[in-house]
């Protein structure tokens, strides 16, 4: 039928990485079946990671400039806040007004 499976020896750890996460498994057992060329493993573990992903945001120098005369504050104060709010800009605004 074009179906082999067998178990992938020694596999020391498995990571999936998504957009906002890694999922780590520790000493996974990991089978693989190939059918038709296609391959297809099962990971399976109790030690289980889940990590979230931080990602880096650039803020331009003009959402900076807009933020700083909307709120009225200056540069400095404009970028702290974009950064906390990982650069929205009408978060970082409502944030400089609220606290005000």
């Amino acid at each position: 039928m074009g179906l082999n499976m067998g178990a992938l020896p020694d596999v020391q750890q498995v990571i999936m990485k998504t957009r906002t996460k890694e999922i780590i498994i520790e000493q996974p057992e990991v089978a693989v079946m190939d059918m038709h060329g296609q391959k297809i493993f099962q990971v399976t573990g109790e030690k289980i990671v889940e990590k979230a992903i931080e990602s880096e945001v650039t803020i331009p120098e003009e959402d900076v400039q807009l933020v700083a005369q909307q709120a009225k504050v200056s540069v400095e104060e404009a970028k702290t806040a974009l950064e906390q709010t990982k650069g929205d800009l009408a978060q970082a605004i409502l944030l400089l007004s609220q606290a005000r």
